[in-house]
């Protein structure tokens, strides 16, 4: 399961400290990509040894390894709720402020996401929004003072023109997403494309979300805003945690 970013046991440690979390009982949102995918490993390894939890996958992949590990799945229109929901990022906005008791504004933003790179985010926001703790897993490579990244845009495919056009108009520059090993743009499980968006460093994200969301044709975007409730920072010699 090699991948670029972080060492594999960063990756590890993150995922399976994360899954620790879960306890009997729980219903879990299974999250998409590398370091989510050794906390569904793990999940699947307590689900062998007893335990009892249903998981709501948040993309083909989760649930595909889901299925192999053995893990019991759910919807959530099946469920009342979700106790726990595990997944990974692409950006986690970390400013370690040497002011932060003081300066509210360098650390007010940290733990705000960029996520999409698999282009699940919004099926990742939408188990993420209704979990009673969301928990991200990632390794060093993850976090940084600004987000920076490119935004995942999801959009309907007829309005794929517009909302190009529209974002243009914030100062972004949009790409269609290609397929890697088809012709054409990448097609989420949802059936739309994606555009991903270069905004440069994103002074307000929490702004550009409400801006984002409001444009017709965007299903949704990945920036996540106010939803993580911890990150779990993977280190090839254990875990750190920020909360909150």
């Amino acid at each position: 399961m090699k991948t670029e970013g972080g060492s594999e046991t960063a990756k590890r440690n993150a995922g399976e400290r994360a899954a620790e979390e879960v306890t009997d009982g729980f219903v879990v949102g299974l999250g998409t990509g590398s370091t989510a995918a050794y906390a569904i490993e793990a999940i699947g390894r307590a689900v062998d040894d007893g335990l009892d939890v249903r998981g709501i996958p948040t993309s083909f992949q989760s649930r595909q390894l889901a299925l192999e590990v053995g893990i019991p799945l759910t919807s959530l229109d099946a469920v009342d709720g979700v106790d726990l929901a595990i997944d990974g990022a692409d950006q986690v906005r970390d400013n370690p402020s040497p002011n932060a008791e003081t300066d509210a504004n360098a650390t007010a933003d940290n733990g705000t996401l960029i996520k999409g790179g698999g282009g699940a985010h919004a099926r990742e926001k939408l188990v993420a929004a209704a979990a009673d703790r969301y928990l991200v897993v990632a390794d060093p490579s993850k976090l940084i003072p600004e987000l920076d990244r490119s935004v995942p845009v999801e959009i309907l495919p007829a309005a794929h023109t517009t909302v190009a056009e529209r974002v243009r108009e914030l100062g972004g520059e949009p790409t269609l997403r290609d397929a890697e090993h088809k012709d054409g743009p990448v097609v989420t499980d949802n059936g739309n494309l994606v555009l991903d968006v270069a905004f440069g460093p994103i002074e307000s994200p929490a702004e550009l979300a409400t801006t984002l969301a409001g444009i017709p044709g965007v299903v949704e975007h990945g920036l996540f805003i106010e939803l993580a409730d911890a990150t779990y920072v993977g280190t090839d010699d254990g875990v750190e945690k920020r909360t909150y």
